[in-house]
């Protein structure tokens, strides 16, 4: 018999953890009672009482399996890490909210047995906050542009994943994953297919994305798989050098020919000064962001550390892990 795993990042969901553990647990009992399945809620230090009601869940059903993480390892590492502690032949990731719809998942498996061993739900709209919404949207297609991988547009996660790629994840080594980016590079490689739906409002509770989050994930993504900053940094470098040079030879020039109409004193020089300043700062900030990312890199820290497992069986490597295998 086949085995789904089902993964289910959290963070402060007290309100969604049990109704989304009985929901998909319906689907996977009723839909898709053919196969064998696990559950797997991975916490990232939820301080609201999403660990009680965890272990609780967890209590009344072996299925059900729990990892805590010692402290908030970020919204990309923790889902990361989940998928790969996953024993099935393949792996559904979905939000704890209810904005990834449950009903999907057996249209996903009847995708997977097609021969589809990535199948990635697609936004086609979304009841959020339009604003928001609409940002994405330009997002998604500026770093279309700027990237030599095709990011996909209005992909967050959500999908099903056959074990091999699942295996593929492990081998990575990679201590700050974008997933996103990941199956955009090799989801050709896995017959991709594409399921649209249309986001749902969350459930309950507040969403944990704020500009910083979002300004994050904008930032891995334009450092991890585009060259198009570091190319723009340098032509403009140029340019702003040679603009320098011509305001101070204009300048000097001036000087030299005690020009009598010239009266506007240093104004040409605080000018140049300024709009070249400010370039200057943005194209260092943005290196920032790069040297940031590679020094992550280089610590290598692992992905995720675990403070406890619940439902797991011992040859899975018990409390504590904290290795990405």
């Amino acid at each position: 018999m086949k085995k789904i795993s089902v993964l289910i990042p959290c963070f402060n969901e007290v309100d969604n953890v049990e109704p989304m553990s009985f929901a998909v647990v319906n689907v996977l009992t009723e839909a898709l009672s053919q196969y064998d399945y696990e559950l797997l809620f991975i916490d990232n230090c939820s301080t609201d009482g999403t660990r009680e009601k965890l272990e609780e869940i967890c209590g009344k059903n072996k299925k059900i399996k729990a990892i805590f993480n010692v402290t908030n390892f970020g919204q990309f590492n923790s889902p990361f890490y989940g998928m790969c502690q996953t024993t099935g032949d393949c792996t559904i990731s979905m939000c704890c909210d209810f904005q990834d719809p449950v009903e999907l998942l057996p249209r996903f498996v009847e995708e997977w047995e097609k021969g589809h061993k990535i199948v990635s739900g697609i936004k086609t709209s979304s009841k959020e906050n339009p604003i928001i919404y609409f940002l994405r949207s330009m997002y998604y297609k500026l770093i279309r542009n700027m990237s030599d991988t095709q990011l996909i547009e209005h992909f967050t996660g959500f999908g099903l994943y056959d074990k091999t790629f699942v295996n593929l994840l492990r081998e990575l080594d990679d201590p700050i994953p974008f997933l996103r980016g990941i199956v955009a590079e090799y989801g050709h490689g896995f017959n991709r297919m594409e399921i649209e739906y249309e986001q749902a409002k969350r459930r309950a509770g507040v969403t944990h994305n704020n500009f910083y989050s979002l300004y994050d994930a904008a930032m891995l993504s334009i450092t991890s798989y585009t060259k198009v900053g570091l190319r723009l940094a340098t032509l403009l470098g140029f340019l702003s050098s040679g603009l320098s040079l011509l305001i101070a030879l204009v300048y000097l020039a001036m000087k030299l020919i005690n020009w009598n109409d010239f009266q506007a004193g240093n104004t040409p020089l605080i000018l140049g000064v300024y709009v070249i300043g400010s370039v200057q700062l943005f194209f260092i900030g943005l290196l920032g962001e790069y040297i940031l990312n590679i020094n992550t890199r280089v610590i290598h820290r692992p992905l995720v550390v675990e403070e406890k497992r619940i439902n797991f069986d011992s040859d899975l490597g018990g409390q504590g892990q904290s290795e990405q295998n």
